[in-house]
């Protein structure tokens, strides 16, 4: 009777133990996948805020270059309206308030800009 007992639990405890190291690779299977796909989305977050940072620089960029060509445009406007026999006509004037008009709308609009996104 003691090895009948002993032959059940062993047949009834060898698929048990087997299915329990079954699910144990799996199980260690799935946290591998979920670490690895964890650094994936951290690296793929990076990259997207590199990009991000990297964009807005490169807007800086363009709206100091846009600022230092009407600085440009209005100092050589203003350098030829100088000039005695240069004959200006209105064009010349009208560009360089077009031009004073563009800059302050684009600096009134930056403001009002920073100033939301300082109180959101």
């Amino acid at each position: 009777m003691n090895q009948t007992v002993i032959a059940v639990l062993v047949a009834a405890g060898i698929p048990s133990a087997f299915t329990g190291f079954c699910f144990w690779l799996i199980q260690q299977k799935i946290q591998k996948q979920a670490a690895r796909r964890e650094q994936e989305e951290q690296a793929h977050r990076r990259r997207r805020e590199e990009r991000e940072r990297l964009r807005e620089k490169n807007e800086v960029l363009l709206l100091q270059s846009v600022n230092a060509a009407i600085a440009l445009g209005e100092a050589t406007a203003k350098a030829v309206q100088r000039i005695p026999d240069a004959h200006c006509n209105g064009d010349m004037h009208a560009a360089l308030e077009y031009a004073a008009k563009v800059k302050h709308e684009q600096k009134d609009f930056l403001t009002r800009q920073g100033l939301g996104y300082l109180y959101e």
